[in-house]
């Protein structure tokens, strides 16, 4: 079933909903788009969201302002997307809402609330499963004074700029996705990664997916490798592997390829991880930062 046809029902008996007047003004840049006018903390009816769902599969990335929601209606907006996936590391679960990751770097007691190193290295959320994310929902709950940006990099664009001698060495290949690609390193970095129990690193099991998926709603083509999750090719020498995706970083994450989110109060990012992979720009370890986040699940790349 493809994420279009999982999407939730309407039901033909529940009372109309009003209407809500908003905006939807592209960004400059490779990607994205703000909604201006919309209030999530009230359910959208049936073309009020089928209007939500277009933008995003057209922008690949939407800004919500000023949403002042509650978790439980962060979850019931992302909901309507899709199942949401469980994250791997259960100690940094919001109380009482399992489907939310908190994105912090704030101690308390000398211990991390959220995980205070997430997006160190360029990644689609979740792609180490059999069925990567659709999109995640990140919701700034506590931002600093300066840092904290998030980059996102534009694959489908990345894909249809690869020069022809680096698309035909790629064409019909497969690639490794783990979810402890970097984790040694990042343990090595800081102090915000916990030791894995058998259980957890059952749960992440390495995969493999194309190198080049094609988007199951809206037909385009974009790479699907990442230096955070992916770690070699399938069934080609480990040199030309290497050196492969080493190319395919690098091409991915040129500059015309990137839009840089500087976090306002209260925003709400939604963007498609099948067609974007983005970063942690960083922030100082003086200064609060916690969001909330959410991940809808997505089906096989093909």
């Amino acid at each position: 079933m493809s994420p279009s046809n999982a999407l939730r029902r309407e039901d033909p008996a529940a009372p109309a909903l009003p209407s809500q007047s908003f905006d939807v003004r592209p960004l400059p840049g490779p990607v994205g788009a703000e909604i201006i006018g919309l209030d999530l903390s009230h359910e959208l009816n049936a073309a009020d969201f089928a209007r939500v769902h277009q933008a995003h599969l057209d922008h690949h990335l939407l800004v919500f302002r000023d949403q002042r929601i509650t978790p439980q209606q962060h979850v019931d907006f992302s909901r309507r997307f899709g199942p949401l996936m469980i994250h791997v590391l259960h100690q940094f679960h919001l109380a009482g809402h399992p489907e939310i990751l908190i994105v912090s770097n704030i101690l308390e007691d000398g211990k991390p609330i959220g995980l205070g190193d997430a997006g160190k290295y360029w990644h689609s959320d979740i792609s180490y499963k059999p069925l990567p994310s659709l999109g995640s929902l990140l919701h700034a709950q506590e931002l600093p004074s300066e840092g904290g940006d998030t980059l996102f990099a534009n694959m489908h664009l990345a894909y249809d700029t690869l020069p022809v001698a680096l698309r035909n060495a790629i064409d019909g290949k497969q690639a490794v996705h783990s979810y402890l690609a970097q984790y040694g390193q990042l343990q090595k970095e800081g102090n915000w990664r916990p030791n894995l129990s058998a259980q957890q690193i059952a749960q992440v099991q390495e995969v493999v997916h194309p190198v080049v998926r094609t988007h199951p709603e809206n037909g385009k083509r974009a790479l699907f490798v990442s230096e955070g999750f992916t770690t070699r090719l399938v069934n080609v020498p480990e040199d030309e592997s290497r050196a492969l995706l080493a190319e395919l970083f690098a091409h991915s994450v040129r500059p015309e390829h990137i839009y840089r989110h500087r976090w306002q109060p209260q925003d709400l990012v939604f963007w498609d991880n099948r067609s974007l992979i983005h970063l942690a720009g960083g922030t100082p370890d003086h200064l609060r930062r916690k969001l909330y986040r959410t991940t809808i699940e997505g089906d096989v790349p093909f």
